[in-house]
């Protein structure tokens, strides 16, 4: 052993790390990565192509000076950081300008035209109503062009060419600041266009393009047709929904129910349906390749069985449509297959953390949605759970069945804990409610949704092939009636659906550092992570409400002075929608009454919200309500000169075309603060006129 030479003092011992993430750069740079794209979306306006350049040129000096002249590993962590959040910020960037798909000639906005492609899925809306995909004609190397029609439910079937005439708009911002932007959204997906069908859905000229998605699709709906007509009912449409994706055969009514159950994960095909089908068919193979004794005794069955096991998990991917939440799952379940066939543990949060890399440098507008933020989410908290109770469990003691029952259902049900509690805030945040009985839902349905509906359904799709899949779907649907029972019975509960208000929008980033500060850190840091976690939900309960909201179309819905909780609207008969997504937020599932207005040819004006207000169908009283109202919203334009004339706030229709809706606050009878959906200047890629959407 070589001896210290003379001279030699022991420094002081090490410090620990007070993050995790202090001996694993993947995941600091992983974070890193998904700043830069939160940031990046979240701009008002777009930034400098330069900006992403310089931090990287900034980072890069950095990690130089870390290496070689100061050598911190604190100043190379931070330089790591600085340099993944320049890449996310550059592909970001990079990603939101490229190559658009223009929408085709005679696709004509606003009036009947005929729309051809064909039909690549068949989903529902809130309504109940069939929503049709439809994939453009395009030339080879052009992106991907969709519209989305409701209509009546086709005879056709995914894969087939179609047409069909339909009034077809651009897609549509927002209708409420902070509620869900399908302008943003349909630009990454592809999507030019959306509206209602005016006839019958119809077979349309043949197509030779796109061959390989037509056929996955056509599979995917056969699959999906056979398993609703095996299992009748709702238990037919889980069915389909769980083992390919296919949710068009549920109704809004199922929907809700598992929802109010704290059941509606399931319908997301994630870490636990792959982690079951691929687990599944590993199991077979292995136990089915150590049965063959002469094999078994010279190879080891586990390599074989986890290349199968990956092969049928690509293949359950594919099926299943390939959302954000499935694509993580695959890319772990493939990173534990290809640890077990080098021999390492690959379930941890360097893999998450890879994973989510791989996820955001293709699809980095998925930051924003609420899937990918709950699925990781989720997935973090239960590692970082099992890395903490592997660190600090006991030896086993000997298992006899009931015991090994028991500590199975126990696992199960702390699963369910802890994934709940990880993705709470996240729910709360983007869908404005909370299943208040979610964790009992989820402890007396998981166990039969683990151990007997998703077992039933692998074994299910593999004997499909051969005509034997009626035993296990009878299973299957044994499993779906216990887990429907619990759903109903918890969903009829009441109060088991909350509605929480919509925070403000710093919350989330507020809450997502927190959590990360609590799942990552150690020590003080973990309790300061705590600490600002309780302070961004005290924020979220205290922050002002808006006394107001002026939709585009220019209806008023006002906080009623006479009862502060309660809401007047101006009128019903336009903007529907956008006053529902309005009260939604503010935590109203109810219709409201209409404001007590004073009427007559010009216009109407009434009071709430703290204000005198006047909506105006013409300008020509414009000067009487001028004077007597604060805030004056008119559905014609209004010249800038009458504008200056007048002493109230003035939102006419060019203003609101430009602005969106708006949120208003008041102090005292005046206007301290408005919010509109888009910002004035702002010229980001997905707000630009024409609405075009990108491939």
């Amino acid at each position: 052993m070589r001896q210290p030479e003379p001279g030699y003092r022991p420094g002081p011992p090490a410090r620990p790390a007070l993050f995790v993430l202090a001996g694993r750069p993947a995941i600091l740079a992983a974070l890193g990565f998904a700043s830069g794209c939160a940031v990046y979306f979240s701009l008002p306006a777009e930034p400098s192509p330069l900006w992403p350049i310089a931090l990287s040129v900034l980072a890069v000096t950095a990690l130089i000076s870390a290496r070689f002249v100061m050598r911190g590993a604190a100043l190379g962590l931070a330089a790591l950081a600085v340099l993944a959040f320049a890449a996310g910020l550059g592909r970001a960037q990079i990603r939101s300008h490229a190559p658009v798909a223009a929408p085709p000639p005679q696709l004509v906005f606003g009036r009947p035209a005929p729309v051809t492609g064909w039909l690549e899925a068949v989903e529902r809306n809130s309504r109940g109503r069939a929503r049709l995909s439809i994939r453009l004609p395009r030339q080879p190397g052009e992106p991907v062009r969709r519209v989305r029609v409701l209509a009546s439910d086709p005879d056709l079937q995914p894969g087939d060419a179609v047409s069909i005439l339909a009034i077809i708009e651009p897609p549509r911002r927002a209708p409420v600041p902070g509620s869900y932007d399908f302008r943003f959204n349909a630009y990454f997906a592809g999507i030019v266009g959306s509206g209602f069908a005016i006839a019958a859905l119809e077979p349309g000229p043949a197509l030779v393009q796109d061959a390989p998605a037509r056929a996955i699709a056509r599979w995917r709906w056969q699959i999906a047709g056979h398993l609703r007509q095996a299992l009748p009912g709702r238990n037919g449409a889980m069915a389909a929904a769980l083992l390919t994706g296919d949710r068009s055969g549920l109704t809004p009514e199922v929907s809700e129910t598992l929802r109010a159950a704290g059941l509606g994960h399931v319908l997301a095909i994630s870490g636990m349906h792959m982690a079951l089908f691929a687990g599944g068919v590993f199991l077979i193979l292995r136990f089915g390749l150590a049965a063959i004794t002469p094999w078994a005794r010279r190879f080891d069955a586990a390599g074989p069985a986890a290349i199968g096991a990956l092969l049928a998990g690509a293949g359950y991917f594919l099926l299943s449509g390939g959302a954000i939440p499935t694509q993580r799952a695959f890319l772990m379940t493939a990173a534990v297959l290809t640890g077990l066939l080098v021999g390492r543990r690959a379930l941890s949060l360097h893999t998450l953390a890879l994973a989510m890399i791989f996820v955001l440098a293709l699809q980095p507008e998925a930051v924003r949605a609420a899937g990918f933020q709950m699925s990781f989410a989720a997935v973090a908290a239960l590692i970082a759970c099992a890395d903490l109770w592997y660190r600090r469990r006991r030896p086993a003691a000997p298992l006899d069945f009931g015991r090994g029952l028991l500590s199975g259902l126990g696992s199960l049900s702390l699963t369910s804990l802890i994934a709940g509690f990880a993705t709470s805030g996240f729910a709360a945040f983007h869908f404005h409610r909370i299943a208040g009985f979610g964790l009992a839902g989820n402890l007396l349905a998981m166990p039969v949704f683990t151990f007997i509906v998703m077992p039933a359904g692998v074994a299910a799709l593999f004997l499909m092939p051969f005509g034997l899949d009626q035993p296990p779907l009878m299973v299957m649907g044994w499993g779906l009636d216990v887990m429907f029972a619990v759903a109903d019975r918890v969903a009829g509960a009441p109060g088991a659906l909350q509605p929480v208000i919509a925070a403000p929008g710093w919350v989330l980033p507020l809450y997502a550092a927190a959590f990360v500060g609590v799942l990552l850190g150690r020590g003080p840091v973990r309790l300061a992570g705590a600490g600002l976690a309780l302070a961004a939900l005290a924020a979220w309960s205290v922050a002002p409400a808006p006394d107001l909201f002026v939709s585009e179309d220019g209806v008023v819905v006002a906080r009623d002075g006479a009862d502060p909780a309660g809401w007047r609207v101006s009128t019903r008969r336009r903007s529907r929608f956008a006053v529902t997504v309005f009260l939604e937020q503010r935590g109203v599932r109810t219709l409201v009454e209409r404001a007590e207005l004073r009427c007559d040819d010009m216009g109407c004006s009434g009071e709430g919200g703290g204000l005198r207000y006047a909506v105006l169908d013409r300008a020509g009283g414009w000067a009487t309500d001028c004077d007597h109202a604060d805030l004056l919203v008119l559905t014609v334009d209004l010249p800038d000169w009458l504008e200056r004339r007048c002493r109230a706030h003035v939102l006419d229709r060019a203003r609101l075309a430009a602005a969106g809706g708006t949120l208003i606050w008041t102090r005292d009878g005046v206007i301290v603060r408005m919010q509109s959906v888009s910002v004035p200047g702002s010229d980001r890629p997905w707000e630009r006129r024409g609405d075009h959407a990108r491939g």
